[in-house]
């Protein structure tokens, strides 16, 4: 599915035409926080990025931007400090589903309207929306990947993202979903490399070491992917297929140019664009969302389908 397929699809007709035919910039002015779980990767320096597009093209909002540092405590801080401050509307993705329900909690009980984006936080009532992408369904768009890449079978290292994070959780049931019980495709390796580079650059240097050189080895994220690849390349394996999530620019590149076999493409500034749609129509209006949960379905991007990523011209 690529961006305006998604546009068109039967769960965001009714966000986007909520806001057909207003003029944002006429209503009440709002303050909204967009807080995402870390700066430090790139995936979220675009998701924050395009909160603030959007709420810049419907104007008359002002942005407290929030970056979590990594660290449940701080995202908590700025969502309780936002909470004080009495804003109109919180757009976030949570670092930890469970660590920072109680404050999401504390905010809906306040009367301040919360979409989250990306990551959802199960176990709160009254969160006005979720807008994300069905990672159980990226993971096994990896997996079937997988298997058409190599129809005879795989040796597979598999590294899996941080601990608690709900895209990670259910990335690694796709990856599962598929290729448990299937005896040709073998995981002989599995290890949480939350999300990291540096991280994933070890991990995967200890399963080689421990393994030997897989088939394949699939990442939960394209930090890890890059790591994973870096790797491979320093113990001259330059020809196991390596797959990504999250479609970034370096990502993309390594598609192009043969490095990476594949990356995960999940549309993360179109959950963005949504959420602040759905944030600011319900805070000004009173307008419910169609549908409290937009999934974006997820594909991989390999060298044939590039342009149907969304940061392809970002891509060096």
């Amino acid at each position: 599915m690529n961006r305006r397929s998604f546009l068109l699809s039967s769960a965001a007709v009714g966000v986007v035409a909520l806001s057909a035919g207003r003029s944002w910039a006429q209503a009440a002015p709002l303050t909204i926080l967009g807080s995402v779980p870390s700066l430090s990767f790139p995936f979220f320096v675009h998701m924050l990025n395009q909160i603030k597009a959007q709420a810049q093209e419907i104007g008359g909002t002002t942005l407290i931007e929030s970056d979590g540092q990594n660290s449940a405590p701080k995202q908590t801080g700025d969502v309780e400090a936002a909470v004080v401050q009495k804003v109109d509307a919180i757009v976030i993705s949570p670092l930890d589903v469970n660590s920072l329900a109680p404050a999401v909690e504390q905010a809906v009980q306040a009367g301040i309207p919360v979409v989250t984006i990306d990551r959802r936080v199960d176990g709160v009532d009254g969160i006005l929306a979720h807008v994300g992408a069905d990672n159980a369904k990226g993971g096994e768009a990896q997996a079937n990947a997988i298997i058409a890449a190599r129809p005879d079978g795989a040796k597979i290292f598999h590294l899996q993202g941080q601990p608690g994070a709900g895209p990670a959780i259910d990335r690694n049931k796709g990856v599962h979903a598929v290729l448990d019980g299937k005896d040709k495709y073998e995981i002989v390796f599995e290890q949480t490399a939350n999300f990291a580079r540096a991280e994933a650059l070890s991990v995967t240097e200890a399963g080689l070491t421990a393994h030997g050189k897989p088939d394949v080895i699939v990442c939960a994220n394209d930090d890890m992917a890059l790591g994973a690849m870096e790797a491979c390349e320093a113990a001259g394996h330059t020809d196991v297929l390596i797959y990504g999530f999250d479609a970034l620019p370096e990502a993309l590149a390594a598609v192009r140019d043969g490095k990476l076999a594949g990356t995960v493409e999940q549309f993360p500034g179109e959950q963005s664009r949504t959420a602040v749609r759905i944030a600011v129509d319900f805070a000004r209006n009173g307008t419910k969302p169609a549908q409290s949960q937009v999934l974006l379905t997820p594909i991989v991007i390999g060298k044939d389908n590039l342009d149907k990523s969304e940061r392809l011209s970002e891509a060096g």
